[in-house]
C-alpha cells in the first residue's frame, strides 16, 4: 500500500506527522479522525490487484520496422471496481526511441466481474525474440488517496523477422527468368542446355541453335529451343563470423548478406530449384534443408530472424567440410563472406579446391559505399590522404577477387543496396548458360 501524491498534499497541509511502518508500506502515523477515515475507506473500496486475470493474444511475428500489436485482458473478479494505471514492459529495442513511456503506460477502468481488453503497439527496432518483462498494476481507491501495487507475469514473445526490403527487385527479376524460360518473346530465346522445342527462326537468333535437318523437312528454317535446368540445387552460406558484424551504414554486414539471400531463394524457388540455408561461425548457427518451394521462404526468414554476427574468427575448414556434408551432390554454392585480404587468404582460399572440384561456387561480399566516397575525395591534405587510403583498400580488396576467380568462383562485390540485385542477376547468369 502506497502514500499517494494527494495524501501526502493534505498531510502537508494539516502539519500530520508521516512515517513508515515495519510492514514495509507507507502510512500516516499520527492523523486526525476524519482524514483517517477517508485513507482507511479510500484503501479499503481500492481493488485488489493479485487476483486480477491477465491474458495475451496478438501478433507473434512481425517484419522489422512493422508494428506488432499485443492485447492485454485484465479480468477483475473482485466486486469493487478496478481503477488503474498499468505498464507494459517490453524490452527497450520493441520501441522506436522516445516512445516507451507513451506506447508502454495505459489507464484502466474495469467494473467488478468484468473485463477489458488494451492493446500495446510495439515497434522494434533490432531483429530476434522480444520477450516481455512483466505487467505492473496501481490500483487507486474512489478517493486516489492510497493504492494498492503488485506485479503480474504474463508471458509472450513476438519474433521480428528480417525486412526483405530487396522484395521490390522480385517483378523485374522473375521477368528475367520468365525469359530464360522462353515464355517472353525476345531475341535472347535459345540460352539454357535443355532442349525445349523447335519453332521458326526471327531475325536476331543464333545461327547454331538452327536444326538443319528439322528445315530439311519444312519450307521454313526451324531452330532449338532451349531452357535452363531446374531441380538444381542452391546451398546459401551465411559467414556469421566477426566480420559479419562490420557496419556499413545503419546495419551490420550479415542484414545486408541475409536480405540478398532471402532475394536469391525467392528467385530460385520460383526457378524450380531447391534452396537450403547453413549459417556458420565455428558452429552451426542455424540450419534449413528440405523446405518445399511454397515453405522455402518463410522457413529461412524464421531462421535468421535470431541470427546474430559473432566475434570469433570463422573456422574456414569446418565451414567447408560442413558446406560439403549439407551438399553431397553438385550444386552451386553461394558464399556469403568478406573480401577482406586476410581472412580469404589465411582461411578460404587453402580450402577452395575442395569446394570447386565438386561444386560451382558463388562468393557474394558487402562493399562500404563509404570507401568509394572517400577514394573520389579531394580539395585539401586530409581528403587526399583519405583518398590513397580508400584507392588502397580498393586494390587490395580487387586483388582478393581476382584471386577467387583465377579458382573458377563467380564474385560479386556491391554495396548494401545493389547486393541482392547483383547477386539475382548472377544467378541467372549461370542459369543461363548451363552452368548450375
Amino acid at each position: 500500500m502506497a502514500l499517494t501524491g494527494r495524501t501526502a498534499l493534505l498531510a502537508a497541509l494539516g502539519s500530520l506527522p508521516v512515517g513508515i511502518w515495519d510492514a514495509g508500506w507507507t502510512g500516516i502515523l499520527a492523523v486526525n479522525a476524519p482524514l483517517a477515515l477517508a485513507c482507511a475507506c479510500d484503501f479499503a473500496l481500492a481493488a485488489p490487484v493479485r487476483r486480477l486475470g491477465l491474458t495475451r493474444s496478438g501478433d507473434t511475428s512481425a517484419r522489422l520496422g512493422d508494428p506488432a500489436d499485443i492485447t492485454l485482458t485484465v479480468t477483475n473478479p473482485s466486486r469493487r471496481p478496478l481503477r488503474a494505471h498499468l505498464r507494459d514492459a517490453w524490452p527497450p529495442s520493441s520501441w522506436q526511441p522516445g516512445t516507451e513511456t507513451e506506447a508502454s503506460r495505459h489507464h484502466l477502468t474495469v467494473p467488478p466481474g468484468e473485463r477489458r481488453r488494451i492493446t500495446t503497439r510495439l515497434r522494434p527496432t533490432r531483429r530476434g525474440d522480444h520477450r516481455t518483462d512483466r505487467v505492473t498494476i496501481r490500483s487507486y481507491g474512489p478517493l486516489g488517496l492510497f493504492s494498492r501495487q503488485g506485479t503480474h507475469k504474463v508471458p509472450w514473445t513476438v519474433r521480428v523477422l528480417p525486412p526483405f526490403t530487396s522484395r521490390k527487385h522480385l517483378p523485374s527479376k522473375l521477368a528475367r527468368l520468365r525469359e530464360l524460360d522462353g515464355r517472353t518473346s525476345v531475341l535472347t530465346r535459345g540460352e539454357g542446355t535443355e532442349f525445349d522445342s523447335l519453332r521458326e527462326y526471327v531475325p536476331g537468333d543464333d545461327t547454331r541453335s538452327i536444326d538443319w535437318r528439322a528445315t530439311a523437312r519444312h519450307s521454313s528454317v526451324a531452330v532449338r529451343t532451349w531452357r535452363p535446368e531446374r531441380d538444381r540445387h542452391i546451398l546459401l552460406v551465411l559467414d556469421t563470423g566477426r566480420t559479419s558484424a562490420g557496419r556499413v551504414g545503419d546495419a551490420p554486414r550479415l542484414d545486408a548478406s541475409m536480405d540478398a539471400a532471402l532475394l536469391l531463394a525467392a528467385l530460385a524457388s520460383r526457378a524450380g530449384d531447391r534452396v537450403d540455408l547453413l549459417a556458420y561461425d565455428r558452429r552451426i548457427r542455424a540450419l534449413v534443408q528440405g523446405r518445399t518451394a511454397r515453405d522455402v521462404l518463410p522457413s529461412l526468414v524464421n531462421a535468421m530472424a535470431t541470427l546474430e554476427p559473432e566475434l570469433v574468427e570463422t573456422d574456414a575448414r569446418g565451414l567447408t567440410a560442413t558446406a560439403l556434408r549439407t551438399a553431397p551432390r553438385r550444386s552451386l554454392i553461394v558464399l556469403m563472406t568478406t573480401l577482406d585480404a586476410a581472412p580469404v587468404e589465411e582461411g578460404l582460399l587453402p580450402v577452395l579446391p575442395q569446394l570447386t572440384q565438386r561444386h560451382t561456387v558463388l562468393v557474394a561480399s558487402v562493399a562500404d559505399p563509404y570507401i568509394a566516397r572517400m577514394a573520389a575525395s579531394r580539395g585539401n591534405a586530409d581528403a587526399v590522404y583519405e583518398a590513397a587510403a580508400a584507392a588502397q583498400a580498393q586494390t587490395e580488396r580487387h586483388r582478393t577477387a581476382d584471386q577467387l576467380r583465377r579458382h573458377g568462383v563467380t564474385v560479386v562485390d556491391a554495396t548494401p543496396d545493389q547486393l541482392a540485385p547483383a547477386l539475382a542477376d548472377a544467378y541467372l547468369a549461370l542459369k543461363a548458360a548451363g552452368r548450375l
